[in-house]
């Protein structure tokens, strides 16, 4: 399945009348219990349930495309943007040294 379909299916179960805090607060919740799930095996000693962990990561990805089709974006877009993105700023790949310096100028630039 391609983003754009996904996006499109997903599209089923949206409410007539778009709200973006909604679908934003949807995302925080659901990352948040993404985050849970990992700190629970990182730190408490839990098993990393992956059927769960798939389960949460796929309500955050209904919450992004719902909030992308509510602005008329396209998963495709923003996800190729998003590579763009990382291709310019890490050519190589990730590198440790590119994101120091990065932080730097960030806070350089205030």
């Amino acid at each position: 399945m391609t983003l754009t379909e996904y996006q499109q299916l997903s599209e089923r179960t949206l409410p007539a009348t778009h709200h973006l805090s909604n679908y934003a607060l949807g995302i925080t919740g659901e990352s948040g219990e993404v985050a849970e799930l990992i700190k629970k095996h990182e730190f408490h000693g839990h098993e990393l349930d992956k059927n769960k962990l798939a389960e949460e990561l796929g309500d955050v990805l209904f919450y992004v495309a719902a909030t992308a089709t509510a602005c008329g974006l396209s998963l495709e877009d923003i996800g190729a943007g998003n590579e763009q993105k990382l291709r310019k700023r890490y050519p190589k790949g990730f590198d440790k040294m590119l994101s120091k310096l990065r932080c730097e100028v960030d806070d350089q630039l205030g």
